[in-house]
């Protein structure tokens, strides 16, 4: 094991006492002066796009009269969708399925009953407000599968930009108070941490047009949430 004389360890006392000054001034002085608060800002919007999946649903006793029968239905739901205003770039086939039915009622074998054709297709409406009426084309038309609706912000990263804005100046708010209180002044900020999220939409439960059918688009609640923190000056 090495030994320190006793002049060695002196100088090794002296010099840990000299530098730990330059140290831990600076950045105890640096914590001390520092607020940390977050700050937080909704902004309520209603939506202006709706997303929905509807279809048919045909039943036959051999697989090639259920696909002729749902072929031909669905041709005319989405003749009927088209007419209704909607381009085919928001028409996009989701579903398409052939299935046999069996009767299972029984004890034994299954007995073969026939065959289930589904056809489903997702449709984008861009203007909200018509969103009862191309429902309505497409039941009168023969659709008999619908589900899936869901309504959306389009412009949401510009609401949302907004957002942050009001929860940046809601910590700056809170910070000021803080530092009133405290007799000291409110410095440069050292330090903005973003959080939180946009919750689902809230139901509005009303119908969008009399003697249609009923939808309710509710609203959407962006929220915008953050931490900051600032020096403190005297």
């Amino acid at each position: 094991m090495m030994k320190l004389s006793r002049r060695s360890l002196s100088l090794v006392i002296v010099a840990c006492a000299l530098a730990a000054p330059l140290i831990a001034p600076g950045a105890a002085h640096a914590i001390d002066r520092q607020i940390t608060v977050t700050g937080d800002a909704t902004i309520s919007v209603a939506p202006d796009t709706a997303m929905i999946r509807l279809g048919v649903t045909s039943q036959s006793k051999t697989a090639r009269e259920a696909s002729d029968a749902n072929a031909k239905q669905m041709t005319t739901v989405l003749a009927a969708i088209k007419d209704a205003g909607i381009a085919g770039r928001d028409v996009q086939t989701s579903r398409l399925s052939l299935q046999p039915q069996y009767d299972q009622s029984k004890p034994g074998a299954a007995r073969l009953l026939g065959f289930q054709v589904t056809n489903q297709v997702t449709v984008r409406i861009r203007e909200i407000d018509k969103l009862p009426s191309i429902l309505d084309h497409a039941i009168a038309a023969g659709a008999n599968e619908m589900s899936g609706i869901e309504f959306i912000v389009s412009e949401q990263s510009k609401l949302l930009d907004q957002a942050r804005d009001d929860a940046v100046a809601d910590a700056r708010r809170k910070a000021e108070l803080y530092a009133k209180a405290a007799g000291v002044k409110l410095g440069n900020v050292v330090s903005i941490i973003e959080e939180g999220s946009a919750p689902p939409p809230r139901p509005v439960m009303q119908a969008m047009r009399a003697g249609a059918v009923p939808v309710a688009p509710g609203e959407q609640m962006l929220r915008a949430g953050v931490t900051v923190s600032f020096e403190l000056t005297p």
